[in-house]
């Protein structure tokens, strides 16, 4: 890694082990020129292709296919209209056209430039195009770098709800460099952050103690604080994924939130962001756990995800609304819905015996 703003902070890496094989999580300020590199030590392709969407691809495009050219990769870029309306199979199509028609083979890379939306859709593409390709993520938003990015899951939206077609692929690298973060609309940092928090109240306690301190920091864009940020976040979820690589068991911890947060998302058509809709779940499964009799400090779960500017109520949905679409979430098993709750902070349990009148009581209490 020659770029000279590599020195700005120490690579910090990341490794994770599966049966099928290994990769890294490397995260660096900087890493953006040295992503070429970087590939070239996993790929002896002479192509490369690229996924991205129209923000995204606005600032950071010519700097990828620089870097990938420098390194001796030829490019063929695809670009996706922003925003989770577009993650549909339909919006795909041309890009399989694309790619196609450009003779890429089964060892061309395929790159994943954006947030969680373009590294599903990409991660998808990859899978399935030539029946798989190699896969690389180079994530652009927080959301992504802690969490969307690592694990192989790949995904599009179905007008029933979220990422219900699909496929686990994992990626060969993931590079994250937090600098991208700084051109971030403040709400996107912010939706981030709830991911974080999320793999506290599962995994660390000690941790969570001490987040609304890094919380401030991060919310600042200084650097050193961002990419320990991400560098522990990405070890909580590479632990996790390892333990269970296609979500039979462990992995479904990583739920925490969600189930609550999809379906205010999808009844919201997405006028909740991923982040904010994922900040309202926790508020309501921390209510859940709280009634059910667990040791849940449920104000201090508040107090924290309010400090990183995260809505903790106030919700202009209606609950009975949000109820029914939560049965349309994948991850509901003999018709009963399963929800990620807390024993205690650091300390998940997953419940499939909680009653639709509990469910609505903490969607109600989101008002």
């Amino acid at each position: 890694m020659t770029d000279k703003r590599l020195q700005f902070h120490t690579v910090q890496s990341v490794p994770v082990n599966l049966p099928s094989g290994k990769y890294d999580i490397a995260i660096a300020a900087g890493l953006m020129a040295s992503v070429g590199a970087e590939l070239r030590k996993l790929s002896d392709s002479a192509k490369a292709a690229i996924v991205t969407d129209s923000h995204v691809g606005a600032i950071y495009l010519q700097a990828l296919e620089d870097s990938l050219k420098s390194a001796g990769f030829e490019t063929i870029s695809a670009t996706i209209p922003a925003g989770e309306q577009h993650k549909t199979l339909s919006m795909l199509l041309p890009v399989y056209d694309r790619f196609l028609s450009a003779k890429i083979e089964r060892s061309t890379p395929m790159l994943a430039l954006g947030g969680g939306v373009i590294g599903d859709m990409t991660g998808f593409l990859a899978a399935t195009i030539l029946r798989g390709v190699p896969f690389v993520q180079v994530p652009t938003t927080l959301l992504a770098m802690v969490d969307a990015s690592i694990g192989g899951k790949t995904g599009v939206d179905h007008a029933q709800g979220k990422n219900l077609i699909g496929a686990f692929h994992q990626p060969i690298a993931v590079l994250a460099d937090p600098l991208t973060l700084a051109t971030l609309p403040k709400a996107e940092l912010q939706g981030g952050l709830a991911e974080c928090i999320k793999h506290d109240l599962i995994r660390d306690s000690k941790a969570f103690a001490g987040l609304d301190e890094l919380i401030e920091r991060a919310l600042k864009l200084d650097m050193a604080s961002l990419t320990e940020l991400i560098a522990h976040n990405a070890g909580i979820k590479a632990r996790v994924v390892e333990a269970d690589p296609f979500e039979k068991g462990e992995r479904a911890h990583l739920n925490f939130g969600h189930t609550f947060g999809h379906a205010i998302e999808s009844v919201s058509k997405f006028s909740y962001s991923h982040g904010q809709s994922v900040a309202l779940g926790m508020c309501a499964a921390a209510y859940v756990s709280q009634k059910l009799g667990y040791d849940v400090d449920r104000e201090r779960i508040v107090a924290t995800i309010q400090k990183a500017g995260l809505p903790t109520g106030g919700m202009q949905l209606d609950p009975n609304r949000v109820s029914e679409a939560m049965w349309f979430d994948k991850k509901v098993k003999s018709g009963r819905i399963r929800l990620v709750l807390l024993e205690s902070i650091g300390r998940a349990t997953i419940r499939d015996d909680v009653g639709p009148g509990l469910i609505l009581e903490a969607l109600q209490s989101l008002k």
